[in-house]
């Protein structure tokens, strides 16, 4: 399921960054949660509908982002929320709520990424994470590898894949910096495939790591 949230102009400039604000957002809105320290079987959204300007982003026609789980629970946590405090942050507050139940989807779908995709890893001798991008030849395999894990945590089948559409003609990186932290991530559409149900679960985590702050968001 995914529940459109769709927001009032801003008042104040929003700063490039913003990513971490919103997620404290979203936070908030479900009060006390553990799922800052679980793998995260759910998705948020950028802000849609920006205008670049000096210093940040404008939203003079308003934005909305959307928030994308299998949890029907979660989700009505994340609802009950809402009613209680509208107000995110630069003036914008949620002037209306959908709900879109998820698509049937076939054994094949291919997603365009409404955020950038990150793949990391760190290996037990390394300190820092290494990052993988679309170009990579490890990268399908380690997406596929996040996926299987979140359908395992969630009792889902693991008969699924995932990979970067390789005919797609402009695929980037995109630089983003998250409380401070400078993160490279892929701009590029993906395949899934497999069972429906997991397809369809795909859509609501989203792909890739650190979905839960931002990353790899379908639509």
């Amino acid at each position: 399921m995914r529940i459109y949230l769709h927001l009032s102009p801003n008042t104040e400039i929003v700063p490039f960054n913003y990513q971490a604000a919103l997620v404290g957002a979203f936070h908030g809105w479900l009060g006390e949660n553990d799922l800052h320290d679980d793998i995260s079987l759910y998705s948020l959204s950028w802000l849609s509908n920006s205008h670049p300007r000096r210093g940040g982003l404008d939203f003079p026609g308003g934005s909305t982002f959307y928030v994308s789980a299998p949890s029907h629970q979660m989700l009505a946590a994340l609802l009950e929320g809402v009613q209680n405090g509208w107000h995110i942050r630069w003036g914008m507050e949620v002037k209306e709520v959908t709900i879109q139940r998820t698509p049937e989807f076939g054994e094949q779908q291919r997603f365009l990424v409404q955020s950038p995709v990150l793949i990391k890893r760190r290996e037990e001798t390394e300190r820092n994470y290494r990052y993988y991008y679309y170009s990579d030849k490890e990268a399908d395999a380690l997406l596929t590898e996040t996926l299987q894990h979140k359908l395992s945590r969630a009792g889902l089948t693991q008969e699924a894949s995932v990979a970067f559409d390789k005919s797609y003609p402009n695929p980037k990186t995109k630089m983003v910096n998250y409380r401070g932290i400078d993160i490279r991530a892929s701009a590029c559409p993906v395949i899934v495939t497999g069972d429906p149900r997991a397809v369809g679960f795909a859509w609501e985590v989203g792909v890739g790591n650190s979905t839960g702050i931002g990353f790899g968001a379908l639509r």
